[in-house]
């Protein structure tokens, strides 16, 4: 266990109960994920990989990802169905860095999970683990055509912070603009950090 991990206090594997009864597990990623991830990776439109910085279909970067998970300056939240990966939540910092007090989240649902709160609970276990390491801002980075996830991040409270204009540019060599939202931590108060999305559950 990492020096971040006990850092979290908070206990993995958790269950988490969707709308409509399913069940999933919550649980942080290890580096032996690195088949699965880039498995579900694979599986997702090449549109959705444009919200994340690093191509995860590819094993190498993946096992760059690994590294990160072992020194801490990641932590990922894996949701699983039947040893499957529905999805993830991750959180990046580096206490290196002039930006040390700043964290930045990824969550990424695959197709057969989305509008069932799944991605709002990834959210929310980043904003959890954010708190208890201190930091006291996390941003979220994404296209400006990803309305859907604009959406997911403005209900948990997040704003527009910064708008790049052609900062993206997808595999086709196409650019995008990049928009960068933000929400403050250090303001919230535990009740808020704790209480999560609506009509779901999650328990130890």
């Amino acid at each position: 266990m990492t020096e971040t991990e006990k850092a979290i206090r908070r206990n993995y594997p958790r269950t988490l109960r969707l709308p409509g009864g399913q069940e999933l597990t919550l649980r942080l990623m290890k580096p032996t994920d690195k088949e699965a991830m880039v498995a579900f990776a694979r599986s997702l439109p090449p549109h959705d990989l444009l919200f994340l910085r690093m191509d995860i279909t590819r094993p190498d970067i993946v096992q760059e990802w690994a590294k990160n998970l072992r020194t801490g300056r990641t932590v990922t939240v894996l949701a699983e169905r039947d040893g499957e990966i529905a999805g993830f939540g991750s959180l990046h910092h580096d206490d290196l860095l002039w930006t040390r007090h700043v964290g930045e989240v990824r969550v990424i649902v695959g197709t057969e999970y989305r509008g069932r709160q799944l991605g709002p609970w990834l959210a929310h276990e980043a904003f959890v683990i954010a708190k208890n390491l201190g930091l006291k801002k996390i941003t979220v980075q994404m296209t400006t055509d990803q309305q859907g996830a604009r959406r997911v991040f403005e209900k948990l409270g997040f704003r527009p912070e910064a708008l790049l204009p052609d900062h993206v540019v997808d595999r086709a060599g196409k650019t995008h603009d990049l928009l960068i939202m933000a929400h403050d931590v250090e303001g919230l108060t535990d009740t808020e950090v704790w209480t999560g999305p609506a009509r779901s559950a999650v328990r130890p």
